[in-house]
């Protein structure tokens, strides 16, 4: 990943850090166009956001405890 999109892949991770989102969600929200920007696809190749089934909400993507981390990092 460039060092161009670690910022956006931070503020992708802050969203999700947020609350649980959505499958559905994440897609809508975070698609692109652009093949070169798969700003989610690398929080979730990093350990950054995984993907999980949860009883009454279906698929979610959550941040990791490594997702935590980098968030602390960057002071966020």
């Amino acid at each position: 990943m460039s060092e161009t999109a670690d910022p956006l892949v931070l503020d992708f991770v802050e969203w999700v850090a947020r609350e649980p989102r959505a499958y559905a969600e994440v897609i809508s929200t975070w698609k692109t166009s652009c093949p070169r920007l798969t700003i989610w696809e690398d929080a979730a190749d990093r350990g950054y956001v995984a993907r999980e089934t949860l009883p009454g909400l279906g698929l979610i993507i959550a941040v990791t405890a490594d997702g935590e981390r980098f968030l602390r990092t960057h002071g966020r």
